[in-house]
């Protein structure tokens, strides 16, 4: 098949009840396949139910996103993998600009399209808004979104351009190039795998792209919610991991103490937010599985030819931008 968009599930019964009849009505260029990583909502008997038509890949446990995509899409023959969360409703002619794109240009390896807050259409959603960036110490960024700041998307971002890092919520990809590097990295779990992806990708001398005139809306949170302990160190835990294997050796050695020191900052600013003590505690766990793994990480980093200069990564601090300068819009930086 040309194009297969491929759903991860994960007791996410009530987004398959929400959205799946929207993304089948407009994905008719395209075969729609749902994963299913263990689920303990029936939804597996939903899908045989209310969607016969549809194919189901079940897991046999719960992967996360890097495993569990990984281990469905070696089972699937496209040209193109689409990595759709169920909790996103997709627009009319989504798929085609993406692929039109992708076909006109072989080194172009992702992209993704606009993202839109599926509760404030107007607005820019956090995972990934008009395309994503890198700072030097390894925080991301979107073109429409700096840290927690969205913008209402005017369009001012609707340029299809090269940018660092695609979104996982919506991540079209070149199945070729994905097995070519390994897939996701699966010690990841959930939260940063696909930036990851990204720069590999980028080091392989591959592009990552936006094309906004794809469109589609996110809830956002659908398995891990924004408070959630658990995803504060997933998050921590795995831009380390995605910070070891990928900086060159000339930065590495600056960059990864700088970015301890910034994490205890971040630690102790989360004391004054709800279940404080438990970010702070996961944080410090995200420190410790990094150190753990660092003979590990070692081993991956020798598999990447590690680059200097990549487009989308900049060489200034996102936190000093945004927090000390007050820069809240991406056209501003």
């Amino acid at each position: 098949m040309k194009t297969a968009v491929v759903i991860l599930n994960w007791n996410g019964k009530n987004w398959l009840e929400k959205f799946l009849q929207n993304v089948i009505f407009n994905s008719s260029d395209a075969t729609v396949i749902v994963v299913d990583n263990n689920s303990s909502d029936n939804s597996v008997s939903f899908l045989q139910e209310k969607f016969p038509e549809i194919q189901i890949i079940q897991n046999e446990g719960n992967y996360g996103y890097a495993k569990g995509y990984n281990l469905a899409l070696k089972q699937i023959d496209a040209e193109y993998f689409v990595l759709l969360n169920s909790d996103i409703e997709v627009t009319k002619d989504w798929i085609s600009p993406i692929v039109s794109l992708m076909d006109s240009d072989k080194t172009i390896s992702a992209c993704q399209p606009k993202i839109l807050d599926y509760n404030n259409k107007s607005k820019f959603e956090y995972a990934g808004a008009s395309g994503g960036y890198i700072d030097k110490f390894g925080y991301p960024f979107c073109r429409g979104r700096i840290f927690d700041e969205l913008e209402e998307d005017k369009g001012q971002y609707n340029d299809a351009i090269e940018v660092f890092w695609a979104t996982g919520a919506c991540l079209f990809v070149r199945s070729s190039q994905f097995l070519e590097i390994g897939g996701l990295d699966e010690d990841f779990f959930a939260h940063q795998e696909e930036i990851d992806l990204c720069w590999r990708l980028k080091n392989k001398g591959y592009k990552i792209m936006v094309e906004p005139k794809s469109e589609v809306y996110h809830v956002g949170g659908g398995t891990l919610n924004v408070g959630s302990p658990f995803k504060t160190h997933l998050n921590f835990r795995n831009n380390l991991y995605m910070l070891f294997k990928n900086l060159p050796l000339s930065s590495l050695f600056t960059i990864i103490p700088v970015r301890l020191v910034l994490d205890g900052i971040a630690a102790i600013t989360f004391l004054k937010k709800e279940k404080g003590m438990r970010h702070l505690f996961a944080i410090s766990k995200a420190h410790f599985a990094f150190y753990f793994e660092i003979p590990k990480l070692i081993s991956k980093r020798r598999k990447i030819s590690q680059k200097c200069s990549l487009t989308g990564k900049n060489n200034y601090s996102i936190l000093v931008k945004n927090k000390i300068i007050g820069i809240k819009k991406f056209s501003d930086l």
